[in-house]
C-alpha cells in the first residue's frame, strides 16, 4: 500500500497543478494495462514507409494500431506488409474497408480467410464503412449507392426509417462477408450508435471533437452498447475543419482519460491529413505524443481506471427515435429537404429531450446512459430510470 500511496500523490499532485506533460513512468507499481484495453493511433497516409516510421514512434506507449487507409486497403502488397509490421512491433490491429469487394478487389475476401491464420490475435478485426450513423443523419442515407437510396425513397415514418437503416446497412455483401468468417466488425460514428449495433457492429468507436458534449455522446454509445451486449470505444477527432485540426496535446489527454474513466474499450487518436506538409507523422505534433506518452502511464498506473465509473442512471428514448442529438433542432433520420423526409412532419419531441439530456448529463456526468425503449432492454441495472417525456427538475 505504501508504494502506490507515494506514486498516487505525486500523481495526483500534477493532475492539480496541471504541468502538462510530466513524464513519471509509473510501470510496475500498480500494473499493467488490462489485457482487453485497446491504445493507439490510426494511420491515415498512404505508404508503408511512412506507416513504419508512425509505428516506430509510438510503440513504445500503444499497444493498438488501426490502419485507416483506404490507398493501403486496396493494395494487397502494402496492406500484409504494415500488418506484419505492426505484429512485429507487438502492436494489434485493425483494417479499414470501405467495402469488400469480389469484382474489383478479388483478393479481398482470400486475405480475410488468412488473416487470422497469418496474425493470430494481432488481428482484432476490420473496420468496415464510415460514420454510417452520421452520414444518414446528415444526408438522409448512410451510403451514396443508388441501392441505398432506393431502399429509404418510400420510407414515411421513424419506424421504417430504423426499419430501411439496419435492414440495408446489415444484410451488405461487405458485412455479411465479414460476418460469415467470424471478424469483429467496427465502426467509428457520431449519431445513430444505437442503431449502427442493431445492424450488425460489434464495437463503435464514439467520435469525441467538435464541440459535442463529451459525456452525451458517450452516454449514447455506451449506453448502446451496454444494452445490446457490444464492446464500445473513442476515436478522438477534429476539433476544427481548419489546420491544425486537433485540439491541443493536454486537450485530447483530458479526452482520452474521460473515455478511459468511462469504460472505453478502445482508445484511439485519429491521425489524418499531413498538416504541415513537412510533417512525417500526419497531423500528429510532439505534444500529442507526449499526451499520448501521459494518457498510457495513466493507464499502467491504473488499470482497472482510478475509480472506472458505471452508468447508475438512464433516460429513455422513444423506440425507432433517430436524432442526431448534437443540438435540439438536430435531424430525425436525414434532413427535412429530403423528399422522402418530408412525408412526415418535422420533429416535435426533441426540445423536451434535448432539455431532460441536459439536465441529467450535469446531474450525472459520466455515469448516465442514454438507451432506446425496446423490450429487451434491462433498465433494473440501473438505480434511477427516466424516461424522454417526464418532467426532470
Amino acid at each position: 500500500m505504501k508504494l502506490v500511496g507515494l506514486p498516487l500523490i505525486v500523481f495526483l499532485a500534477i493532475s492539480a497543478v496541471g504541468l502538462p506533460f510530466t513524464y513519471i513512468s509509473y510501470t510496475g507499481w500498480a500494473g499493467s494495462p488490462k489485457q482487453d484495453f485497446y491504445f493507439g493511433v490510426s494511420f491515415g497516409q498512404n505508404t508503408t514507409a511512412q506507416a513504419k516510421l508512425l509505428i516506430d514512434k509510438v510503440k513504445d506507449y500503444t499497444n493498438f494500431f488501426l490502419i485507416n487507409s483506404w490507398d493501403i486497403a486496396t493494395n494487397m502488397t502494402a496492406l500484409n506488409e504494415i500488418c506484419d509490421y505492426a505484429a512485429e512491433a507487438n502492436l494489434k490491429f485493425i483494417v479499414f474497408f470501405d467495402f469488400i469487394s469480389t469484382q474489383y478487389y478479388a483478393w479481398h475476401q482470400p486475405w480475410l480467410d488468412t488473416a487470422k491464420q497469418r496474425w493470430g490475435d494481432k488481428f482484432l478485426g476490420v473496420h468496415l464503412y464510415d460514420e454510417p450513423g452520421g452520414k444518414q443523419i446528415d444526408h438522409g442515407q448512410w451510403d451514396e449507392g443508388e441501392d441505398v437510396e432506393q431502399v429509404f425513397k418510400n420510407v414515411s415514418s421513424s419506424a421504417e426509417a430504423a426499419s430501411a437503416f439496419v435492414n440495408s446497412l446489415g444484410p451488405t455483401q461487405s458485412m455479411q462477408a465479414l460476418k460469415s468468417r467470424d471478424i469483429p466488425v467496427f465502426t467509428s460514428d457520431y449519431a445513430l450508435y444505437w442503431f449502427d449495433y442493431q445492424a450488425g457492429y460489434d464495437g463503435v468507436f464514439v467520435e469525441l471533437g467538435w464541440n459535442n458534449s463529451r459525456e452525451q455522446q458517450i452516454a449514447l454509445c455506451r449506453g448502446a452498447a451496454n444494452a445490446q451486449g457490444k464492446d464500445w470505444g473513442a476515436i478522438i477527432v477534429w476539433t476544427q475543419y481548419e489546420p491544425p485540426y486537433l485540439s491541443s496535446g493536454p486537450e485530447i489527454l483530458r479526452d482520452m482519460r474521460t473515455a478511459y474513466d468511462a469504460g472505453a474499450k478502445y482508445v484511439i487518436v485519429f491521425n489524418y491529413p499531413t498538416y504541415p506538409e513537412t510533417n512525417p507523422y500526419g497531423i500528429l505534433s510532439e505534444e500529442h505524443f507526449e499526451a499520448m506518452k501521459q494518457f498510457w502511464n495513466y493507464v499502467q498506473f491504473f488499470p482497472k481506471g482510478p475509480a472506472r465509473i458505471d452508468a447508475e442512471a438512464a433516460l429513455v428514448l422513444p423506440k425507432d427515435y433517430g436524432w442526431g442529438a448534437r443540438r435540439p433542432d438536430d435531424n430525425l433520420w436525414g434532413p427535412l429537404n429530403l423528399t422522402w423526409r418530408k412525408t412526415w412532419p418535422a420533429d416535435t419531441l426533441a426540445p423536451l429531450i434535448w432539455e431532460n439530456m441536459n439536465k441529467l448529463s450535469a446531474r450525472y456526468g459520466l455515469k448516465l446512459d442514454i438507451v432506446y425503449d425496446y423490450p429487451n432492454v434491462k433498465l433494473e441495472k440501473y438505480s434511477n430510470v427516466y424516461l424522454w417525456n417526464e418532467t426532470i427538475h
